[in-house]
């Protein structure tokens, strides 16, 4: 079958260990089923993955990618939830579980026509999503989900700064967040994605920028560089929800701010099975549809990995078998 994959680990060249070819039919062990691949999406997470980072060279050749839809054994469509671990490790959040991975990282992941799954991760695709879209949620959007409703504990009708608008986590977060009925800011660096931003309903600003308000929730993912600003704009109680570090992960942070203003710094990664269905049920009751940047076929991953890491997509890349 055809499939993306790591051939070899370059932390300076991460796109030079890509390859596209042929891979053996996936291995289906008891509990598990194989999933025919309609649509799967990147994120940086493969790109960490061509640098070494979660997954090491004896593990090569691995099978990239962490998203995707499809439909299952008795051709029922369905979205893959990619966290593996074991569903009673920490009071029933497999995001808890020490020994939890990632698709392509222990087992082969999504770029590929064909892929094996544990039976539980599988969630029933609604009707109001298209494969491509439902594609993009699993890893990026619900982990923006997560941030905002488990861990950032969001209150109705409150305010929202996602640092970093454009990546696939900031970008989703933004949506979520005007879907949840908040009030939502976001920064960009670039001017081109803050107006795309303000489109999708916030109020767009450059990094670093004063806010008419301080917030009760900040996501946090690009980590070093925006990490004290995050921490100025938190309101006296406010959360700050980190699920990345982009720019750097050692910041400075005065600790005065956060035990004064009694600041809560939380962490947050991927998120349950059960809180991607609640995602997918929110997304067709409010008739959302993830954002987009472009769609390539499998056998032009190279392409699709190269606009990923570029830096210019809005949205997620999209790919089809």
């Amino acid at each position: 079958m055809l499939a993306a994959y790591a051939e070899r680990i370059d932390p300076d060249d991460p796109l030079s260990g890509l390859a596209v070819g042929q891979r053996p039919e996936p291995d289906v062990p008891d509990g598990w089923v194989t999933v025919d691949v309609t649509a799967t999406a990147l994120n940086h997470h493969d790109l960490w993955s061509l640098r070494g980072v979660g997954l090491s060279a004896e593990a090569l050749p691995m099978i990239l990618g962490c998203d995707a839809a499809g439909t299952d054994p008795d051709g029922n469509p369905v979205v893959v939830h990619a966290v593996v671990g074991d569903p009673a490790a920490g009071d029933g959040d497999e995001t808890l579980d020490p020994k939890r991975s990632l698709l392509s990282e222990r087992y082969p992941g999504t770029l590929a026509e064909r892929l094996a799954v544990p039976r539980r991760n599988l969630v029933p695709l609604p009707a109001g999503l298209t494969p491509a879209e439902a594609a993009c949620l699993p890893t990026s959007w619900l982990t923006a989900y997560r941030m905002l409703t488990t861990r950032g504990r969001l209150p109705e009708g409150g305010s929202v700064l996602v640092q970093g608008a454009g990546g696939g986590v900031a970008t989703a977060a933004v949506v979520l967040a005007g879907a949840l009925g908040a009030r939502v800011y976001a920064t960009s660096r670039d001017a081109t994605k803050r107006e795309r931003v303000a489109a999708l309903g916030a109020e767009a600003y450059k990094p670093g920028a004063r806010l008419p308000e301080r917030v009760d929730v900040v996501i946090e993912t690009v980590g070093e560089a925006t990490l004290d600003h995050s921490l100025k704009c938190a309101k006296p109680g406010g959360r700050i929800v980190v699920a990345g570090a982009t720019s750097g992960h050692l910041p400075t942070v005065d600790l005065r701010r956060i035990f004064f203003l009694q600041l809560e710094l939380v962490g947050a990664t991927m998120g349950t099975r059960d809180e991607l269905a609640d995602l997918l049920d929110l997304l067709v009751r409010r008739d959302i549809h993830p954002v987009i940047d472009s769609h390539h076929a499998l056998s032009d991953a190279r392409a699709a990995f190269a606009r990923l890491a570029s830096g210019d997509a809005f949205g997620k890349v999209v790919l089809t078998p």
